[in-house]
């Protein structure tokens, strides 16, 4: 089941979409969950309720006339995993210590994005203003289903509702750090602060139910630039899987229905030959049985961020 969430006549909505349209949930089932979120949090039942939904011919939506937003417009969590592709850390210079087999004698690498940085496709991606070098990646989402705390790689694929795109946007130089004395662990904040951009993590089209995907490994993952292909890869490349990730987060902390996992990118990136994203550039992501997430990026702004220093 593919689930949008959407603006329709200057209201946020969600449905079910199909060869036939948009299924508006709140006017097919009007004392039922007003938004995707919701859903989700009422569970199983309800999202089996939804699936059997099926409003009068008249009644379908085109999905040219809604605007769409990203499936979950505004998460409780947005978490990303940092170098979960071999290839990628080898790109990237980052693979030293790497073993053979590091899904062994490795962990994964989960960081916090806050929810400002989630965007719709189609929606601009505005440059900001602390950095010169803007970069690209696209990484398969897990969305979270149901509460799950301290949970069994085998028992995490329970807890997960479904799968959608993301392209996370990547500031890889910080205008802040220039003149800066240096200190221990700049390198790493840096790398962290270049994932917080406002709409630097758009997400969408929809929210393809697990039940639909599958197995998540078999899906193929692909990003152009202008219609140029970068990035193409097997999800079954990553290191830790969609059930080993969730696992392994849940015992950092509480995952809510809602709640989204973005699990890496393949190579391919930009900073790996220097060719970083343009003004104007249009980036498309796609993965198999999902769809597209398409997003512009703004020009750069006129002048950069310069802190502790006057007119910064």
């Amino acid at each position: 089941m593919k689930l949008a969430s959407y603006v329709r006549d200057g209201v946020a909505s969600f449905g079910r979409l199909d060869e036939r349209g948009l299924c508006d949930v709140p006017t097919a089932w009007p004392d039922g969950p007003p938004t995707l979120l919701d859903a989700l949090e009422a569970g199983e039942q309800a999202l089996a309720r939804i699936a059997r939904l099926g409003p009068p011919a008249d009644k379908w939506l085109s999905p040219d006339d809604v605007q769409l937003l990203a499936p979950i417009p505004a998460p409780r969590k947005v978490i990303g995993l940092a170098g979960n592709y071999v290839k990628h850390l080898r790109e990237s210079n980052l693979a030293k210590g790497l073993s053979d087999a590091p899904a062994v004698d490795t962990t994964p690498r989960p960081f916090l994005m806050p929810a400002s940085a989630v965007a719709a496709t189609g929606q601009e991606i505005a440059w900001p203003r602390f950095s010169r070098q803007i970069d690209y990646e696209v990484e398969l989402v897990v969305v979270i289903g149901s509460r799950c705390k301290e949970v069994a790689p085998e028992q995490a694929w329970a807890c997960i509702a479904g799968y959608t795109i993301a392209n996370d946007v990547s500031a890889r130089s910080t205008t802040f750090a220039d003149g800066r004395s240096r200190r221990p662990w700049d390198e790493f904040y840096d790398w962290l602060h270049g994932k917080w951009g406002d709409g630097f993590c758009p997400m969408g089209p929809v929210l393809v139910t697990a039940d639909e995907i599958g197995d998540p490994a078999a899906l193929t993952l692909s990003l152009t630039v202008n219609g140029e292909l970068r990035q193409q890869a097997s999800a079954s490349q990553m290191i830790f899987d969609c059930g080993q990730i969730v696992s392994f987060v849940s015992h950092l902390m509480t995952l809510l229905p809602g709640d989204v996992i973005a699990t890496g990118t393949p190579e391919g990136v930009g900073m790996s030959t220097g060719t970083y994203l343009r003004g104007g550039d249009v980036i498309t992501c796609r993965i198999d049985r999902i769809g597209e997430l398409t997003n512009r990026l703004s020009d750069p702004p006129g002048d950069f961020y310069a802190p502790c220093k006057r007119g910064g």
